[in-house]
């Protein structure tokens, strides 16, 4: 649509304007915006303008700027109706001026000039009819009083026809509006369009912010969609929803300043704002036909949190009547079990079976079939209902459960989606608690599943409800995590037992190695902040096996089974997890594969000369500890296992018998120790290649059912054939006369503590510690026989041992231990070490010679 250029007066003609002294302006109507063309003299007088130039800038700003609020959208809209459509204006109001603080009544009238064929000019002449009271009195004036009576009637005319916050039309008048604006644009061959405007998230918004400022952000929106539309083409029909009236031509740039502009209003504290656009040309409709339409069009992109503009289509009606048919029959669904509830398994990648279900629901409808969930699912989140399924699918599970006991003779939890709605219809956390304490099913049975999306809309309401739930005993598990609406501090602060990884992870995964980079890392990102994992989505058996080696703890997907109903969920092939060992599981899958603080706080500075990342693994070995199987470890760990020993991984049901000697013997005998003596040990093993590879065993967890134990293992470092001689060389050399053996640096005070059976030919390492001579003196006090103690404390100091070094090169003392629980003699031999300020202390067994000398 071409508007027409801005008019300018010759400079005579404009010279004579604003010199005469009479109250009045000229106005032109240009893209819907009034422009003032000229101001007279007497204007700038009658309202208190020091010069044209002050005059000019205000009424170009805001030329209602000082009308008594109550008549500003009155005196708009006449001015409008007059610029627009050349309607008369002649119109009293109140207003201030620059030179009295007191409202005045002003009448102005305007009639429309022509000064070329295509321009029409308003000249608008003004009279001040004096002061306005309301006060009530004898001396009040006819036209205060008539003007009165007129403000009283306009009120409840406005009030019949106008939003009484922002003044627009409500919806009643906007139709009345629209009907004749459009039938105006067809009579003049122009293409009109109906506009529907939607604020996503109004009632959050308030919330959070208070209603004031929900408020001013409706009216500031109001604002920039008069700007755009004019206040007579533009109204509020309820809450966050507006809609307009325009030309189609020219109307993409209209709407991408009113987003660009929506989006900067009131001080940053907005929302997005979706827009349907429905082209009057498609279909002759009523007016409120074709607002429902344009409607729809906004709706077509809803759980897009970002603003945008969108045309309807015919396609639409099909989708809309669907989503009526939902709307209309969710109540009688429920009551005739239209609504079932499927399940889908969850797997652990431990131990291949099942250890929990998802309850989703289905609706068999007998007219429009089995509806999928994308289908009536967000039909119902939009419109509220979505509680009223959600409590239907929580009844059905509690029943599933109390009739069986179980589900189904398996012992799994089930985990439940909750939407926003759910939160903001009861009080849901004590609903919950209600309803599975009247079913006496365990809290432990029912994990709560929230969306990423709800916990980035409302941060800290749903912070505080998530904090409740767990403090009820459920679990609290963030579905669709890395759908876009969260950020990663937000797992800092609130406490999720576990994190559902998008599906759209694993259609990523097919792209590139970006998709599995970044899945790896943000699953070592869940795993160090001690949350459990889960990806949806699992398809391929290619996919399972990424997932296994990056640590996944469980895994859900059709490549197990799709949503079934109750009884068919069963007929898994792998079948269920023992509940009574579900901890036992939880624990090996907590572990981080990917860092070795949870064996012992050690320095990752120690680890050289291997891998990029440190090989971790976790190997279940059985009661009789004659058979180990690794059912989780990382992608190092299985290329130094193939490198040192030969053994493929990639399967983690293969079992491994336990070798007695040769490679791999001292690790075990190490293993050994640790299930008879303690739970954690180093080992230094020579590997087939001649490399010593030096480790850190720790037992994590015991099977109580099976008896199995996990053990978690740490490769340190990795020392090449022939590169040094390592104090494991010393240590195998004197293995078969001590069975303790300690090498202690005398400037730090570190040590390292070897074991080994008397006349065996292997030495391992139990402990790395500190401040060696501390930890000797406080060993004395549990392991020396009582009647040595104090001698032995008296004679084993770090002066002592120096001093007879210095003088005879070595240190000797002979006391009983007390380990076994009976008094055996041993010899303690210290010695200098070559390089370096270190020393070695070994303890030889003395106890038949003692006790034949004794004899």
């Amino acid at each position: 649509m071409n508007f027409p250029a801005r008019f300018y007066f010759d400079k005579r003609t404009q010279e004579i304007l604003e010199s005469l002294t009479i109250p009045f302006a000229v106005y032109q109507y240009i893209d819907k915006r009034v422009v003032t063309v000229a101001l007279s003299k007497g204007f700038c007088d009658e309202f208190g303008f020091k010069c044209l130039e002050d005059a000019y800038a205000a009424m170009d700003n805001d030329m209602y700027r000082a009308t008594h609020p109550d008549d500003k959208t009155r005196v708009a809209d006449a001015a409008y109706r007059f610029a627009a459509f050349d309607i008369p204006y002649d119109i009293v109001y109140r207003t201030r001026t620059l030179k009295d603080p007191d409202y005045i009544i002003l009448h102005a009238y305007g009639k429309s000039i022509y000064p070329k064929p295509d321009v029409r000019l308003c000249l608008t002449w003004y009279a001040n009819e004096g002061h306005f009271s309301n006060e009530q009195g004898t001396y009040e004036s006819v036209l205060n009083q008539t003007l009165r009576r007129f403000l009283e009637e306009d009120n409840q005319y406005r009030g019949a026809y106008y939003d009484y916050m922002t003044r627009l039309p409500n919806t009643v008048y906007f139709y009345e509006l629209a009907e004749a604006g459009c039938k105006k644009m067809q009579e003049q061959n122009i293409d009109s369009a109906i506009l529907f405007f939607d604020l996503t998230g109004l009632k959050r918004f308030n919330r959070w912010h208070g209603f004031e400022e929900g408020n001013r952000l409706i009216c500031a929106v109001a604002d920039i969609l008069a700007k755009h539309f004019s206040s007579e083409s533009c109204g509020r029909f309820a809450q966050d929803h507006f809609a307009a009236f325009a030309p189609e031509e020219g109307l993409k740039e209209h709407l991408d300043a009113v987003i660009a502009e929506c989006a900067k209003v009131n001080d940053g504290k907005n929302l997005p704002v979706r827009i349907g656009i429905y082209p009057n040309r498609i279909e002759s409709v009523q007016i409120s036909t074709a607002c429902d339409r344009a409607q729809m069009a906004a709706n077509v992109r809803k759980k897009n949190n970002e603003s945008y503009y969108a045309l309807f289509d015919l396609d639409m009606m099909s989708e809309e009547k669907k989503r009526q048919s939902i709307i209309d029959n969710i109540d009688e669904a429920i009551e005739e079990k239209w609504i079932k509830v499927y399940y889908q398994p969850i797997v652990r990648t431990t131990n291949g079976k099942v250890c929990s279900v998802e309850a989703l629901a289905r609706w068999d409808d007998p007219v429009l079939g089995m509806l999928s969930p994308a289908a009536f699912i967000p039909v119902l989140e939009d419109t509220g209902l979505i509680h009223k399924l959600d409590m239907c699918v929580v009844r059905q599970v509690l029943e599933n459960l109390k009739s069986n006991k179980k589900l189904y003779n398996q012992n799994v939890p089930v985990s439940i989606n909750f939407s926003r709605a759910d939160f903001e219809a009861c009080d849901l956390v004590k609903e919950i608690c209600t309803l599975v304490d009247e079913a006496q099913i365990d809290r432990k049975f029912i994990n709560i599943e929230i969306t990423e999306s709800m916990v980035g809309s409302d941060f800290d309401y749903m912070k505080g409800q998530i904090e409740r739930f767990r403090s009820q005993g459920f679990q609290v598990w963030m579905d669709d995590f890395g759908s876009g609406y969260s950020s990663l501090e937000d797992l800092q602060s609130v406490k999720f037992d576990l994190i559902k990884f998008d599906m759209g992870f694993m259609r990523r995964l097919d792209d590139g190695e970006e998709g599995k980079i970044i899945l790896k890392e943000m699953m070592k990102m869940a795993t160090s902040l001690g949350i459990d994992t889960i990806c949806e989505g699992v398809e391929t058996e290619r996919q399972v096996r990424f997932l296994q080696e990056i640590a996944c703890s469980k895994l859900q997907g059709y490549y197990f089974m799709k949503p079934v109903p109750p009884e068919q969920i069963v007929e898994i092939q792998n079948g269920f997890e023992d509940f009574d060992q579900s901890e036992y599981y939880e624990t090996l899958g907590s572990v981080n594969l990917f860092d070795l603080s949870f064996l012992s706080n050690l320095d990752e500075s120690v680890i050289k000369n291997t891998f990029d990342t440190v090989p971790i693994g976790i190997m279940e070995i059985n009661r009789s500890g004659e058979k180990v199987r690794y059912v989780r470890t990382n992608q190092s760990f299985r290329v130094f296992m193939k490198r040192a020993f030969g053994f493929d991984l990639s399967n983690p049901e293969t079992e491994y018998p336990v070798p007695k000697e040769g490679p791999g013997s001292s690790f075990m005998k190490a293993i050994e120790q640790c299930r008879n003596n303690g739970n954690r040990a180093f080992v230094d093993e020579e590997v087939k290649d001649g490399s010593i590879a030096r480790s850190f065993v720790r037992i994590i967890a015991e099977n109580s059912v099976t008896g199995v134990e996990a053990v978690a293992i740490g490769v340190l470092s990795i020392t090449e054939p022939n590169e040094s001689t390592t104090y494991a060389d010393i240590a195998r050399a004197l293995a078969a006369d001590y069975y303790n053996l300690y090498v202690i640096d005398l400037d730090t005070n570190d040590y390292t503590e070897y074991y080994s059976k008397v006349g065996g030919e292997e030495m391992t390492i139990v402990r790395h510690g500190k401040e060696f001579f501390e930890s000797a003196r406080r060993d004395t006090m549990t392991r020396i026989y009582e009647e040595d103690r104090e001698p032995f404390l008296k004679l084993f100091t770090k002066e002592n041992v120096l001093h007879d070094l210095d003088a005879q090169g070595v240190f000797t003392t002979t006391y009983r231990l007390i380990d076994t629980g009976t008094p055996v003699y041993v010899n303690m031999k210290i010695t200098k070490m070559r390089g370096g300020n270190r020393i070695i202390l070994g303890i030889s067994i003395i106890d038949s010679h003692m006790k034949q000398k004794e004899s």
